[in-house]
């Protein structure tokens, strides 16, 4: 895990004055990663780092070689159009990059005339995937989100024996995972119809969105070959905000017995910015089952997982309907919850992956599943908040929402906060529900 260092400093100070606010996402003590490009201009994609409300150019601070040695190397690799080169080198390279950006950007730093031409303004561009995603797996670590729902469909046993046992998970769609800003029409399928008449075909009626956390592979691992638990960190770069929409009507025809498949593949929103494990390293935090509970199986358990692998994390999601748009009125926050709440960690969910010799590989994704807390309004799906759709819930211009409509907007929000610390953000997860395709028969 990576360790406190210079960069954690909640002192330290940038010249680029917007960072040193104390609400900001993007302050010097975060500086995440993503792809850009400036908004209609004919220019190719290229890594950027934020600070405050700018974006370092990597492709162009490449070009003026401000670094040596490592964090040269790492230089080079994060400007490529998307982030996998950086990814694959590990984690000696993303820090020496982190701590060279990290001294550039501070008050007095030398380096200053070199980096300042290099700064774009973040509402100039425009985002791209950070990554090529080969692969998408999305795990179900989120316990509460999983109770809440399995008592909606069996009450005297929500929990299936193996929950607290092996961290669950399905392989998921990579094609339809897209950067925050995602537009997508709402799916058509098939749902069960009354009795024992034929299954109904049409839009779906109960689309929801899932809270989760997205976690980007570093380096991989040879097939055949697990990762470790005291290695698996290792092998992550970053996390993003991920929403995971989820027709509900249409799993709940089809999940027997294989699982999702239409209700999930449609559309994955992620976040642009890629927060490093490195920066997060002050608010990790105490791992451990409920006491009673089945402790985690060997290849699952660590010292330092036991110590630090939880993340202090707070995540929230804000929606903002089509007539709260048209009207002017920001989004309303509708949950909040942690992380650190979650029963299953980043490492555990690594080594799990791996421990059959499964190969990962720079930029896959791993989705948390949904991050919910343990009260009753702490849910991290409509599905939970409406128990089901039975208590719909009231916004403050007064509509109700059981599931989503057609122009929601759908936000994701999570930051890292404490005191002696500074705040780390993740900036904005954005999707919007279309209205769905025209029935083709």
């Amino acid at each position: 895990m990576s360790p406190i260092n210079e960069t954690h400093d909640p002192a330290l100070r940038s010249w680029v004055d917007s960072a040193n606010r104390p609400d900001h996402d993007f302050p010097i003590q975060n500086l995440p990663f993503a792809s850009f490009r400036r908004r209609g201009r004919d220019e190719p994609w290229r890594g950027g780092v934020a600070i405050g409300d700018a974006i370092v150019d990597l492709a162009a601070l490449h070009r003026v070689q401000p670094f040596e040695g490592v964090a040269a190397q790492a230089l080079a690799a994060a400007a490529q159009p998307q982030l996998n080169e950086l990814m694959a080198l590990g984690p000696a390279h993303w820090s020496a990059l982190r701590l060279a950006l990290s001294r550039a950007l501070r008050e007095g730093s030398a380096q200053r005339a070199v980096v300042e031409p290099c700064l774009v303004d973040q509402a100039e561009a425009e985002y791209g995937l950070p990554a090529r995603i080969g692969d998408y797996t999305d795990f179900y670590t989120g316990i509460h989100h999983a109770t809440a729902v399995g008592k909606l469909f069996r009450p005297d046993n929500p929990l299936l024996p193996n929950y607290k046992w092996v961290p669950i998970g399905y392989h998921g769609r990579s094609s339809s995972i897209g950067v925050s800003g995602q537009t997508f029409r709402r799916p058509l399928g098939q749902t069960k119809g009354p009795q024992d008449a034929a299954p109904r075909f049409g839009p779906c009626q109960r689309l929801d969105y899932e809270l989760e956390l997205g976690v980007f592979v570093g380096p991989g691992n040879a097939l055949g070959e697990p990762i470790p638990m005291a290695e698996a960190e290792d092998h992550v770069f970053g996390v993003v905000l991920l929403n995971d929409w989820s027709a509900r009507d249409i799993q709940a025809w089809e999940y027997q017995p294989l699982g999702p498949f239409l209700a999930k593949n449609f559309a994955t929103t992620i976040s642009p910015w890629i927060v490093t494990l490195e920066a997060l390293a002050p608010f990790r935090v105490p791992f451990a089952h409920p006491e009673g509970d089945p402790q985690p199986l060997p290849y699952l358990d660590s010292p330092d997982n036991r110590a630090r692998g939880g993340i202090d994390l707070t995540l929230e999601v804000w929606l903002q309907t089509e007539a709260m748009r048209r009207a002017g009125e920001p989004p309303h926050r509708l949950m909040a919850s942690n992380f650190a709440d979650a029963y299953w960690t980043v490492a555990q969910m690594v080594a799990h992956h791996t421990v059959n010799g499964c190969n990962l590989q720079a930029g896959d994704l791993l989705g948390t599943g949904t991050q919910s807390g343990p009260g009753e309004d702490q849910g991290g799906s409509l599905l939970e908040l409406t128990c089901g759709g039975q208590k719909p819930v009231r916004l403050p211009n007064g509509e109700t929402r059981t599931f989503l409509q057609d122009g929601d907007t759908v936000l994701l929000r999570a930051y890292a906060a404490g005191a002696g610390r500074a705040r780390i953000g993740f900036g904005e997860c954005a999707g919007t529900v279309l209205p769905a395709p025209a029935l083709v028969v």
